[in-house]
């Protein structure tokens, strides 16, 4: 996969999960590496992961499109492929196209993550009901595409 695919799906990735913007370069950068650092590097970015899987299931967590979780989220993305675009050594100005396209891909994540989950839990069909299985079907789809990011690094 080319430098503005990768960016995309790390892009649409983080506007579902906004951790995985920050796991996917690291994961990819302790891969195949051993020691406590890596480790420990490994460990915290899954914890992330993980952590955000739980809290997005809670009802007191607010909409990812409100303010400021949405510019975060674009943040985030764009961070993101801008690091793993770093971590798998691509020419420079590759880094700038990875930093935008992953904010777009961010932005664009986001907005269709959410107006997934708001007409799962109100017009969807009733396997999808309550929301946490639109949720978990969304996680399934953000974390298996992470998990190919990471896989697939060079």
């Amino acid at each position: 996969m080319g430098v503005l695919t990768r960016s995309m799906v790390l892009g649409l990735a983080a506007g579902g999960r906004s951790s995985t913007s920050f796991a996917v370069p690291v994961l990819a950068a302790v891969r195949g590496r051993e020691g406590g650092g890596p480790q420990l590097a490994s460990a915290l970015a899954r914890s992330a992961v993980l952590g955000e899987v739980v809290v997005d299931k809670l009802p007191s967590t607010p909409s990812r499109l409100d303010e400021p979780m949405l510019a975060a989220r674009v943040g985030a993305g764009a961070l993101g492929a801008l690091a793993l675009s770093v971590v798998e050594r691509r020419r420079p100005c590759a880094h700038v196209v990875a930093a935008l396209v992953g904010a777009a891909g961010s932005l664009l994540g986001s907005i269709v993550g959410a107006a997934w989950r708001s007409w799962a839990a109100e017009a969807g069909p009733e396997v999808l009901r309550p929301d946490l299985r639109a949720a978990l079907l969304e996680d399934a789809l953000v974390l298996t595409s992470a998990c190919t990011l990471v896989a697939t690094s060079r």
